[in-house]
């Protein structure tokens, strides 16, 4: 349990305190425990009572944080949810929609689903309610939809761990399976479950696959060779496609690609789509060759870049190996849970060469941004490190805020004192395209803007990002030599990878970025690199490909 998710639980309970009208001087302790887990700087879990109450926790609350760590739960916490409906609860996570509204909603309108809000917008009778405007409405009625429309998605991250757990069960059972469609392709949001699987009998696998947990068939949705069914604890769909052993390469490579990669067609060649239909095959990559194709990697089966593919041939994609250190992670100087020499040495331990640090910058006074004199404490502690650690390097980097005019949030003189400066937005959010675009290209003027952080600002099944001029803004970057992040956290994946390749064609390198706020979030750089591999991206054109010595002479080139 991270201390993010710990506090998850206590700012819930402060939510569900203010819904049902408890006493302001309770819920403000709570809200004080709340601070001082934020500010704790370790991890909480590891701490004993009076660990936590050393933290600035009283004593009351180190107690219900014990309890919390033992039983995933604690007794007020538990009161308040059993006495609130799991819609209400869901309803919470609408954004600028408190409790206080939310308890309106529900006293009022009798409102205790996001379906029943969705209908009571759809009706206009929100609107009628004190504090409620009709753009309120407006707002609440695209959130909800929003939310119903990705209840059962899964981004990958998470999705993979359910397909590997199915795929490890499955094979014990010494059946052949394979991912297919979304999961196959690693796209970032997985709505269906989809896996080919080869058996000489359908209702021997029905039977086996009601000993796993984690899954059902529904027999009435199901089709002759398609199971359906749910997995997960989100209920997600899926679908099993049943083939026979003999044919489980062709199929099972059918459903790896989409419509339009599978009529991909050389001069004088069958498409590979009639290979299928076809021909005898015993591998995949003999499948292409019938084609007169090159092999395409599952992540490239997408069919958006296939004629770019066959002119050029097929890059030799980045792999997890290519990459030498991490650039954009937080300590606990702003809002990550390790400090600056547990987020070094754990990097360097695992065998990298670098880490580029960049805490939130003073306009993030919600993440703890660094102030200029926190700043010039940080750079000391980085020289010092660095004569300890050496040759692995810690390079000085912020992330700094882009303001509503497309400035920084330092001086320049300030800027001047980092190796890099990650650029991005993070609030307002609300911006036209037009607006979005004008703000992100005067940042990416800056002389110091080295990399442009999460372009868009999404949250995958959270929230959509703001609308921007993709085109625009890489050619910008490619005019003001700036990198551009994938933000490689499973909740962003940002850039999309559907511009991977357009920025590839105008020259701008990608950095995989983790956004790292704990030493467990290196491993998220994995994702960004599934994304990039999609774009067709190289270990030549990674920024976080280049080894210490390369990456430090391109810091010092910029300044010049």
């Amino acid at each position: 349990m991270t201390n993010k998710d710990i506090i998850k639980k206590f700012r819930l309970t402060t939510s569900l305190m203010e819904l049902h009208g408890a006493n302001p001087f309770k819920t403000r302790a709570y809200s004080s425990a709340i601070q001082s887990m934020e500010n704790a700087g370790t991890p909480l879990i590891a701490l004993d009572q009076e660990g936590l109450v050393g933290v600035g926790l009283s004593k009351t609350m180190a107690e219900k944080l014990l309890t919390l760590f033992e039983t995933g739960t604690f007794k007020e916490l538990e009161e308040l949810e059993e006495k609130t409906p799991d819609g209400v609860i869901e309803m919470m996570g609408l954004s600028g929609v408190g409790p206080k509204k939310i308890a309106t909603l529900w006293k009022e309108l009798d409102i205790d689903s996001l379906e029943k809000l969705k209908v009571a917008c759809e009706e206009n009778k929100v609107q009628t309610l004190k504090g409620f405007a009709a753009k309120t409405e407006a707002k609440i009625l695209q959130q909800v939809l929003f939310l119903q429309e990705n209840r059962k998605r899964m981004h990958y991250a998470k999705a993979e761990v359910v397909a590997n757990d199915f795929i490890d069960f499955l094979q014990k059972k010494e059946l052949k399976v394979a991912t297919a469609g979304a999961l196959s392709l690693h796209r970032e949001v997985v709505e269906t479950f989809q896996f080919t699987i080869a058996t000489e009998s359908t209702s021997s696998l029905v039977e086996i696959i009601k000993e796993y947990e984690g899954a059902s068939i529904d027999l009435e949705k199901s089709i002759p060779l398609t199971l359906r069914g749910t997995i997960g604890e989100n209920e997600s769909l899926l679908e099993i496609f049943v083939v026979s052993p003999e044919e489980f390469i062709k199929l099972s490579f059918q459903k790896s690609a989409t419509v339009q990669h599978l009529q991909l067609q050389k001069e004088g060649n069958m498409s590979l789509a009639e290979v299928l239909r076809k021909e005898e095959v015993t591998s995949v990559e003999e499948i292409y060759e019938k084609a007169g194709l090159p092999f395409f990697p599952a992540p490239l089966r997408e069919g958006l870049f296939d004629e770019d593919f066959v002119k050029n041939g097929i890059p030799e994609l980045v792999q997890d190996s290519d990459l030498k250190g991490s650039l954009h992670n937080h300590s606990d100087y702003s809002d990550g849970q390790n400090t600056l020499r547990e987020m070094a040495v754990y990097l360097k331990e695992q065998g990298y060469e670098y880490l580029g640090i960049s805490d939130h910058s003073k306009t993030a006074f919600y993440a703890n941004g660094l102030s200029v004199e926190r700043i010039e404490k940080q750079h000391q502690e980085i020289d010092e490190l660095n004569k300890e650690l050496a040759p692995f390097k810690i390079f000085k980097g912020i992330e700094s805020d882009i303001l509503s005019d497309g400035s920084l949030d330092y001086d320049d003189d300030v800027l001047a004192t980092f190796d890099f400066v990650v650029s991005s937005i993070h609030s307002p959010l609300t911006m036209t395209k037009e607006k979005a675009t004008e703000r992100l290209i005067k940042a990416i003027q800056h002389p110091a803007t080295t990399i442009l952080g999460h372009p868009t600002g999404r949250l995958l099944l959270r929230r959509e990002g703001y609308p921007i001029d993709h085109k625009a803004v890489i050619d910008a970057c490619a005019k003001h030599g700036v990198v551009i992040e994938i933000n490689s956290s499973p909740w962003r994946l940002d850039l999309d990878w559907r511009w991977v390749h357009y920025a590839l064609e105008k020259g701008v390198k990608l950095s995989l970025n983790p956004d790292a706020h704990a030493v467990e979030g290196y491993a998220d750089m994995h994702y960004g690199l599934l994304v990039g591999q999609k774009g067709g991206l190289t270990k030549e054109m990674t920024f976080n490909a280049l080894n210490r010595e390369e990456i430090e002479e391109y810091f010092k080139s910029r300044k010049k």
